[in-house]
C-alpha cells in the first residue's frame, strides 16, 4: 500500500470514529477535528467557549500536532491553563490542498500516539 493510500485510509478511520463518537455519525470536518483535539490538549472539555477562544483552541492544536515536525515547541501553561508553544521553524509556504494533507498526516500521527486508532 502507497503512502498516500495508507494515510486516506487512516485519515477516514480517525474521521469515522470521531464522528461517531462527537457527531452522531455526521462527518467531522478537518477544522472541527482541529478543534477537538484543541479541547483535548487544553483539557477543560465540559466549559462553554466564546469564538475567541475557539480559535485559541483551533491554534493550540496546530502547534501541537506541529511540533512533531519542528515547527512549534511547547513553552509553558498560564495561569489559566492555556498552553502556549514557540515557533522554532516558520512554515513552509503550502497550496490548499497541501496544507490539509500536512494536517491530515499530523492528526493521524496524533492518534496514533494516543491508541485512539491502530
Amino acid at each position: 500500500m502507497s503512502r498516500d493510500e495508507q494515510l486516506k485510509e487512516r485519515w477516514e478511520q480517525v474521521r469515522n470514529k470521531l464522528s461517531n463518537q462527537f457527531a452522531d455519525g455526521e462527518k467531522l470536518e478537518l477544522d472541527a477535528i482541529i478543534y477537538l483535539i484543541g479541547l483535548q490538549e487544553f483539557g477543560q472539555v465540559h466549559r462553554e467557549f466564546k469564538k475567541d477562544h475557539k480559535l485559541d483552541l483551533m491554534h493550540i492544536a496546530i502547534c501541537r500536532l506541529l511540533e512533531p515536525y519542528g515547527y512549534y515547541e511547547f513553552e509553558y501553561f498560564d495561569e489559566e491553563g492555556w498552553p502556549h508553544y514557540k515557533v522554532v521553524e516558520n512554515l513552509p509556504q503550502l497550496k490548499a490542498g497541501e496544507q490539509a494533507v500536512l494536517m491530515k498526516e499530523a492528526i493521524v500521527q496524533y492518534f496514533l500516539e494516543k491508541n485512539y486508532v491502530k
